[in-house]
Parts: structure tokens; sequence; C-alpha cells
């Protein structure tokens, strides 16, 4: 019984460590005047506007850009963090919870 608590606590740390070690990663990608920033939980964290873009005629050129951007952003840094986790050992196997 406490051998599989010990487990759990080995597994938290490892869990806690790994999500530090990702949450310092960042990855910012641009296109057509526009960046942006994503860290390694996922969040937005910066935006870059060209000042040549601001006019209300580029507002759907922006709209579509970022929205490609972000999409690009999370696929490199989901595989940035896989890439991680796979040096860092990945989680254990636990019984009973693989």
């Amino acid at each position: 019984m406490f051998n599989k608590l010990k487990q759990f606590k080995d597994l938290r740390e490892q869990a806690k460590h790994l999500q530090d070690s990702l949450s310092q990663e960042k990855i910012t990608v641009d296109k057509n005047g526009i960046s942006i920033t994503v860290d390694g939980n996922l969040k937005l964290s910066a935006i870059d506007i060209s000042e040549s873009l601001l006019t209300p005629a580029n507002k759907q050129k922006i709209e579509e850009t970022l929205k490609d951007l972000h999409s690009d952003a999370l696929k490199k840094i989901q595989r940035t963090m896989a890439l991680k986790m796979k040096e860092m050992g990945g989680l254990p196997n636990i019984p009973g919870l693989s």
C-alpha cells in the first residue's frame, strides 16, 4: 500500500517538474507582418501586428492570418513538448494506471 503511495507521490513530482520545464518553452511564428508567441502551457503570450497592416481594409486578412498562425504555433509547441517529454523519459509506467 505504501509503495503505491510513494509511486503516486513520485509521479506527481515528476509531472510537476515536467510542467515547470514545459512552461519555459516558447514558440514564435510569423506571417504577412503578424507574429504570435505561444508558451508551453498553450497560452497565447504575445501578438505583434505591423503598423502598416492596421487599416479597416486589412481586417479580414489580419483575422485569417491570426487563425493560421495560432494553428501553426500550437502544432509546433505540441511537437516541442512531446520531444521534451521524450528527452525527460516520459512518465513512468505505474501498475493499474497504464
